[in-house]
């Protein structure tokens, strides 16, 4: 009779099964949680993520307040050097760009198919290209060989569609179809007029505004305004910590407004940050009670064990060999946790899937979560082994 086989009929006699059954129970919860948490995460992430392709996430567009007798006094509500220089200072602030509108007059034409075609003043604004999320190649102007690249509204065409062209007989076009019509702007100003071709790159959902290259409307200003410089009426800020309360109190104290729904959304994904961390942590301290059970359990068990564990490697036995049945037992109960955890885990998905749908979300796939299962179980395992040989070593030492 081998080590292994004299060790595993002590570990029949000597183990205490509702332990290990304990530490199961407990690490599986524990895992399950942690792995939910972060699998809920990942599929509601996209409910609160910015759909805007064209500007980095973790944006505000604001502008100053206007009351009435500010307007009836001509009051612009523009932001000098010294209130970006007080947003620039702010923890919360990374950067911040600046709308350039055009001074000049513009003039859009459109062909829409079929002969017809629509005319109309046209206005444009830009912002740096740093906080632009366009291809290069989409994005660029060069004056040798004017063409205009333009994001609009989402709105704009939505207006067209479902007002303009209903009531005058004219098509309604997709997206794609507004990408490949011609489209003409004639810039007038300063005693110069020109007519460039344009291009259509996208629409946005969240930027009111036609955005140009920061490069053409420099180009545009200096050619039809004659370089006059203008302070923004606009102005775009990236933060490092999106749904931050301070912001929000910035904000009201300077009686600037936030463009669309930025603010609230970024504090219910903050909101939700903070819950999910919430779970995982209470997941990662079960998970690691359970880890100090087992020890406890494997400790005892070799303390019971020791006179026989010592006659064993007396007799010529190596501490791998002795240690090797407590092992297996480690690894057979760690696999067993993490299935049991998945399961649990994808069953419990299954319950808020459905209402995800319902938002129309691609739920995410499940690997990152099974990967975290493994990382951690990975860990507890390394864990009892590490302590298995621990305690055994000295025993070899003895003899």
């Amino acid at each position: 009779m081998n080590a292994g086989q004299i060790i595993r009929k002590l570990l029949r006699r000597n183990v205490s099964l509702p332990q290990i059954i304990g530490f199961a129970i407990a690490n599986a919860v524990g895992l399950t949680i942690v792995m939910a948490a972060v699998q809920f995460y990942r599929d509601v992430q996209p409910v609160f993520a910015d759909s805007e392709s064209f500007i980095s996430k973790d944006y505000l567009i604001i502008t100053r307040q206007v009351s009435g007798a500010g307007a009836m006094l001509g009051e612009k509500g523009e932001f000098d050097d010294a209130a970006i220089a007080e947003i620039e200072a702010q923890p919360w602030c990374r950067k911040v760009g600046r709308f350039t509108s055009s001074r000049f007059a513009v003039n859009a034409a459109v062909g829409v198919g079929g002969g017809h075609g629509m005319s109309s003043q046209f206005f444009f604004e830009s912002i740096p290209d740093e906080f632009m999320d366009t291809g290069a190649d989409q994005w660029q102007f060069d004056p040798a060989h004017p063409e205009v690249p333009v994001i609009i509204p989402r709105d704009y065409l939505s207006l067209y569609n479902f007002g303009f062209a209903t009531t005058q007989g004219m098509p309604q076009i997709s997206e794609s179809q507004a990408g490949k019509m011609p489209l003409t702007f004639t810039l007038s100003g300063n005693g110069r007029q020109m007519t460039l071709s344009g291009k259509l790159v996208g629409f946005s959902s969240r930027l009111n505004t036609v955005m140009v290259p920061q490069a053409f409307m420099q180009w545009a200003n200096e050619q039809f305004a004659g370089g006059e410089k203008a302070l923004p009426m606009r102005l775009i800020i990236e933060v490092n910590r999106p749904g931050d309360i301070a912001i929000e109190q910035f904000m009201n104290d300077h009686a600037y407004q936030v463009a669309g729904d930025k603010l609230a959304s970024s504090k219910a994904n903050r909101f939700l940050t903070v819950i999910i961390g919430i779970v995982i942590g209470i997941g990662v301290i079960i998970s690691l009670l359970a880890f100090f059970v087992m020890m406890l359990s494997i400790y005892l068990l070799l303390q019971k064990n020791t006179r026989r564990l010592q006659d064993l490697l007396l007799l010529g036995y190596s501490p791998s060999a002795v240690a090797k049945p407590y092992v297996a037992m480690v690894l057979l109960v760690g696999v067993a946790v993490l299935v049991v955890a998945t399961l649990l885990m994808l069953l419990l998905r299954s319950l808020w899937l459905p209402m995800l749908e319902g938002f129309g979300v691609t739920p995410a796939p499940v690997w990152t979560a099974i990967l975290v299962g493994i990382v951690i179980m990975a860990l507890i395992t390394i864990g009892n082994i590490a302590a298995i040989k621990r305690k055994i070593a000295p025993l070899w030492h003895q003899n």
